[in-house]
């Protein structure tokens, strides 16, 4: 994308956009007869000026920080324009907000002008307004609900404003564009973490401008994007602003409707979650065991034919996942493995895709050329599933601090089973979390945290200089908290987390502390670790107070093997951690496993009495996959 993008802001880049791109569709929103209704550049360009033009006039000055609450919707891209066209940065968040985010968010951002999606949003907001005294103005979005109340505006009355100001000659807009400075802060995204306060994380205009100069996949004006990621995440937002960028057409959608909406859109790219995807495999598989035994017959054989072909060409390509560094020998016989079968397979492969593989992909419209997975890994069996059959997944790794993308799989380097190449300009180290020493470069195929370091990495944390400093140095390494080994692929493969933070497969982020603050709570549980990355939901593993249970046993061993004893510290944990508690629905524990020895210091306890959680996670690995064996 190098070569489309020139502009140093994404002021610059919308006006571009709308130069070239001009009455071609933007983004389209589904009405109420499943007709895509769509806005041009120009349109979404002229709304959003007219709207900045607004906003200055209502005060909103250059850097200043406007709080943003809505969900996928056309008036969400009207208003972001308005907001960086302006000059100002958005502070963004979904209708889900909660009151608890709402007092610490909209306050600590120092924001003063609100923008909600609807009444919902708006009534929300205004019985929060006593911990508000920053806010000036709520802004509401919606065009076809009536708001009333102090201090409330419609966003069409503000783009009237702009427009008639507009209209009479005025061009502050313009003047704060060529004053906007590519370190100008866009965005300030606060992470969801339930660990204290959240932390609002410093995004600028050169950050969002990296990743579209450097996102290695060619989108071009005749693509359609499906957007179904909320689009105030990072990595929806990025695909949005791609689609800016090349003139591609972005469809909004959501979980309700995108079985339909992908068979009426037909889209070529689309940002997804691995729980999407893990949810469309199972639908196939469900459709497939509840057919004829000649329709499964089929599918099995075009499956195995499609699978020895698709591993036989990955190798030749040197996709073939390689931890170890192949010897010569081995790959030789390993080619000639390879070669036999796509010879063998390759001709009822192409009659069984055109009868069986191409049908399946209908369920995706059919045109997609990729679909980039983010924010969680992506199971491998659902990985080489969808790529054997001609799906292209691909996954992407980042973080919201990395604005986001680090690294990401293309299609000429798919390897299955890792998380891709790196970005154009992006250094990455592995470092030994115990000696602190750098493995990589030049090791491969040893486990290491990840740090990187390149233009898409934060500015840091708004107002908190010192979680700043814990996970960026002065020298601009940032601290992902994952840990990674390098391929002999030249692919980074993601094996697990030394920071806390567990993130789930449908992209949650959880703070673990908290949760295992309360469960320690019971009398009943002497230790606690929170399990779940890339998982559908939260585990524990639990380390039970031996007096409770003498009944059932004398030792941590037996009580493990009491069905009983997990039964009951299951139904207390349940009774703990629950939304009357303060917690979210997906941090609650959905499945335990009991400790057959108590956790030690100097083995998974630091001399600070704190969990060297890579260490118990490893210990356990078989454990914890029990949890979530067969769910």
């Amino acid at each position: 994308m190098s070569s489309t993008v020139t502009a140093s802001n994404l002021a610059q880049v919308f006006a571009d956009s709308a130069k070239k791109y001009g009455d071609k569709p933007a983004f389209a929103t589904r009405n109420k007869q499943k007709v895509f209704e769509a806005i041009s550049f120009q349109e979404t360009y002229d709304l959003g000026v007219n709207l900045a033009t607004g906003l200055i006039d209502l005060g909103v000055e250059a850097r200043e920080h406007v709080g943003l609450l809505a969900d996928n919707r056309k008036e969400w891209i009207i208003a972001d324009y308005g907001i960086l066209l302006c000059g100002a940065a958005d502070v963004p968040r979904g209708t889900d907000v909660t009151d608890g985010d709402i007092q610490y968010i909209i306050p600590h951002s120092d924001a003063k002008v609100v923008f909600v999606e609807n009444t919902a949003t708006l009534a929300k907001v205004q019985k929060n307004l006593p911990q508000l005294p920053n806010v000036t103005k709520i802004v509401v979005m919606d065009p076809d609900e009536d708001a009333s109340g102090d201090n409330v505006l419609k966003m069409e009355a503000l783009i009237e404003k702009g427009k008639s100001l507009r209209a009479a000659g005025d061009k502050r807009v313009e003047e704060r564009v060529a004053g906007i400075k590519p370190e100008d802060l866009f965005t300030i995204i606060y992470t969801s973490g339930t660990t204290g306060a959240p932390k609002g994380v410093m995004l600028t205009h050169a950050n969002m401008v990296s990743q579209l100069v450097n996102i290695p996949i060619a989108i071009t004006p005749e693509d359609r994007v499906l957007s179904i990621l909320p689009v105030w995440h990072i990595f929806e937002r990025v695909f949005q602003m791609v689609t800016v960028a090349t003139g591609s057409c972005q469809h909004y959608t959501n979980v309700r409707n995108i079985k339909e909406d992908m068979a009426i859109v037909q889209p070529t790219f689309m940002a997804s979650a691995p729980r999407l995807w893990e949810s469309v495999y199972q639908g196939i598989q469900n459709n497939i065991a509840g057919g004829s035994p000649v329709i499964r017959g089929l599918f099995k054989a075009a499956y195995f034919c499609a699978q020895r072909v698709q591993r036989g060409v990955r190798f030749l390509k040197g996709n073939q996942l390689d931890l170890e560094g192949r010897n010569p020998i081995v790959s030789l016989l390993l080619a000639l493995y390879h070669i036999p079968m796509i010879i063998l397979f390759m001709l009822p492969y192409l009659l069984l895709d055109t009868i069986v593989l191409k049908k399946i992909r209908k369920a995706t419209g059919g045109k997609m050329k990729g679909t980039v997975s983010g924010g969680g890994a992506l199971p491998f069996h659902v990985d080489e599933f969808f790529n054997t059959i001609g799906i292209p997944v691909l996954e992407g790794y980042g973080l919201t601090e990395t604005s986001p993308g680090l690294v990401f799989r293309t299609p000429a380097k798919s390897v299955i089973g890792s998380i891709g190449p790196l970005f154009p300009n992006v250094d990455l180290r592995l470092v030994d979390i115990n000696t602190g020493d750098i493995l990589y470069p030049p090791k491969r195929g040893v486990k290491g945290e990840v740090h990187v370091k390149g233009p898409q990495v934060m500015k840091g944390y708004y107002k908190n200089p010192e979680a700043t400093k814990k996970v960026l140095t002065e020298e601009g390494w940032f601290n992902t908290g994952d840990l990674g080994v390098m391929t002999y692929n030249n692919t980074l493969k993601l094996v697990g987390r030394s920071k806390e933070t567990v993130v789930l497969l449908n992209g949650e982020n959880v703070e673990p502390v908290p949760i295992e603050n309360k469960i320690v709570q019971s009398p009943l549980v002497d230790h606690v670790m929170v399990v779940g990355q890339d998982q559908k939901f939260l585990g524990a593993l639990i380390v039970p107070v031996l007096d409770k249970f003498k009944e059932h046993g004398d030792s941590y061993e037996a009580l493990a093997k009491s069905e009983a004893v997990q039964k009951a510290i299951l139904k207390e944990i349940k009774s703990l951690v629950t939304t009357e508690t303060g917690f979210k629905a997906f941090e609650k524990i959905g499945d335990i496993r009991l400790l057959p020895k108590t956790l030690e210091v100097g083995d998974e306890l630091s001399a600070k009495m704190s969990m060297k959680r890579h260490i118990i996670t490893e210990k356990y690995e078989d454990l914890i996959a029990s949890i979530y064996a067969d769910k």
